[in-house]
């Protein structure tokens, strides 16, 4: 599934309504920090399933 240009931007509209422009660096350094920490934990993971 891709996303076109009006999905992303419908995207950005609702993340700027939900969070507000001044809060908006930490929400992305927050998801920044979540997925990092994710992909370090599929890669740290000793029981591999495949």
């Amino acid at each position: 599934m891709r996303l076109g240009p009006m999905e992303l931007g419908l995207i950005v509209v609702l993340v700027l309504i939900l969070f507000g422009a001044g809060r908006l660096p930490d929400v992305f350094t927050q998801v920044g920090k979540a997925f990092r920490n994710f992909k370090d934990a599929q890669k740290d993971d000793p029981t591999d399933l495949g």
